[in-house]
């Protein structure tokens, strides 16, 4: 069964960095899409970024603009969000994701990590 599994996780004080890893196993997604959502407390799933399968082509929420970086090594099966000055508006559950295209919205993504928390003090 093809899982993936974030991690990078933690507490970290607004203005610091934090780079999240979500990791595939079982499955190669050399061809896939992948992407990072968020879910703050009380709010719905949001999309944060996403890349194509070369890594050439990426995509970002207006929020994270400037901030977030997607990126990922396919001869590892792993993507990666570089986020830096982070915000308190930033905590949330991200949660990594793997699909056919690059895309904004959550439906084309067949695969999702279980989520890790990322808290950002102010």
């Amino acid at each position: 069964q093809v899982q993936l599994v974030e991690s990078g996780g933690g507490l970290v004080q607004a203005g610091g960095s934090l780079r999240l890893s979500c990791a595939a196993s079982d499955r190669t997604f050399g061809n896939d899409a992948m992407a990072w959502f968020r879910q703050a407390p009380e709010k719905e799933r949001e999309f944060v970024a996403a890349g194509n399968w070369k890594g050439d082509s990426t995509y970002y929420s207006d929020s994270v603009k400037g901030r977030f970086t997607i990126s990922r090594d396919n001869a590892k099966n792993t993507v990666y969000l570089q986020r830096n000055s982070l915000k308190p508006e930033d905590t949330a559950v991200y949660y990594c994701a793997v699909g056919p295209i690059m895309t904004r919205r959550m439906s084309p993504y067949n695969y999702w990590g279980q989520g890790t928390q990322v808290t950002v003090s102010s």
